[in-house]
């Protein structure tokens, strides 16, 4: 109780916040639908040269809304893209459409999934005129930031109006040290086995895995006190139902191309534009868990990200000292997040009244 009226003390307005969206939620509940993609020629493309498969597409969901613009969710290893912006879904969703990206449970294909995210983006764009905001998490960062890579190295901009990128992890030596004897950090120690293996993956080394990446949810929601001022206990038990649903669906193939696609991201060399869209880079300020200290990726990023995209901006995410955030933690610290995320949609809107 002591615990909890000192969480209301500090957020007297929690109570009442979280009031307003599940109030929200019940008048419109939730409800993101497939999508199903009109614009398909890169997939399409990678499909017929038998570079993957079918079983390696990403299933795309959506909720349409009447705002200008849209949002695509790119999210980490785990959860799903839904998940991940459980509580940040309804001030997105206040900007216009929201698509999120479910990776595949019985694989995954670098290739295949950059396809389907540009053609997205050019779908996005034709269908609301606006092209749209890509919102990657942790893995998800990483591979948006390729796509703008490979696209920079082709001489092509990609069409966006902004960028989003949470604790963004772009290559392997973001969690491994190549020159230390062994991983330093809890994420470091899932992938190595699946990189030092050469066969298929085995079913004790995926086990493994997702007991740490529960552990990692469950970290996160130990501070019942101040869970209890975001979500309803209804929503508690469905949120994390639905993490564990994705952790234990995937398949020993997926866990091991996931882990694949991430050693094909490239380290960053010298820096080079990636996009000229404004950009939001956010770091937690206890990524420890994830990010090894000296992060190849994190370090350009945090020390020059004007460099990288030249209306870009790099912030650190922080919260009070007995509940720091922690590597990509828009669920258990939305209100940490929130008003940078806000306020970057509200620079968007200006300089778009500005131009028009």
């Amino acid at each position: 109780m002591l615990s909890l009226i000192t969480q209301i003390s500090r957020e007297p307005a929690a109570p009442l916040r979280l009031w307003l969206r599940t109030t929200g939620d019940k008048l419109r509940p939730p409800h993101p639908t497939p999508h199903r993609a009109t614009v398909r020629h890169r997939q399409d493309r990678v499909l017929a040269d038998g570079a993957a498969g079918p079983h390696q597409c990403s299933t795309i969901l959506v909720e349409p809304r009447a705002g200008a613009q849209p949002t695509i969710v790119v999210g980490g290893f785990v959860p799903d893209a839904k998940e991940s912006v459980y509580l940040l879904r309804g001030g997105l969703l206040q900007q216009g459409s929201l698509y999120y990206f479910s990776y595949p449970r019985r694989g995954f294909s670098l290739a295949l999934f950059l396809a389907q995210l540009e053609d997205l983006i050019e779908e996005a764009a034709a269908t609301h005129r606006r092209p749209p905001v890509l919102f990657g998490v942790s893995f998800g960062a990483g591979l948006v930031i390729e796509l703008l890579r490979r696209g920079a190295a082709r001489g092509r901009t990609l069409a966006v109006a902004g960028l989003i990128l949470v604790s963004p992890v772009a290559c392997v030596e973001d969690l491994l040290d190549p020159a230390a004897p062994k991983p330093t950090t809890l994420l470091g120690r899932v992938i190595k086995p699946y990189l030092d293996s050469t066969g298929p993956a085995d079913e004790t080394i995926v086990e493994r895995s997702r007991t740490v990446f529960l552990k990692m949810f469950e970290s996160g929601a130990q501070n019942r006190a101040a869970l209890r001022l975001l979500l309803t206990r209804r929503e508690t038990g469905q949120l994390r139902d639905a993490v564990l649903a994705t952790i234990n669906a995937i398949e020993p193939a997926a866990a091991r191309e996931r882990v694949c696609a991430l050693r094909e991201l490239a380290a960053p060399g010298e820096p080079r534009v990636l996009s000229p869209a404004p950009a939001l880079i956010l770091f937690s300020e206890k990524e420890s868990a994830v990010l090894r200290e000296g992060a190849p990726m994190a370090r350009e990023l945090r020390t020059r990200p004007t460099a990288w995209f030249p209306r870009g901006r790099c912030l650190s995410v922080s919260n009070h000292a007995d509940h720091p955030v922690q590597h990509a933690s828009l669920i258990f610290h939305v209100r940490n997040f929130e008003p940078p995320i806000a306020a970057f949609y509200r620079s968007l809107r200006q300089a778009q009244r500005r131009a028009a």
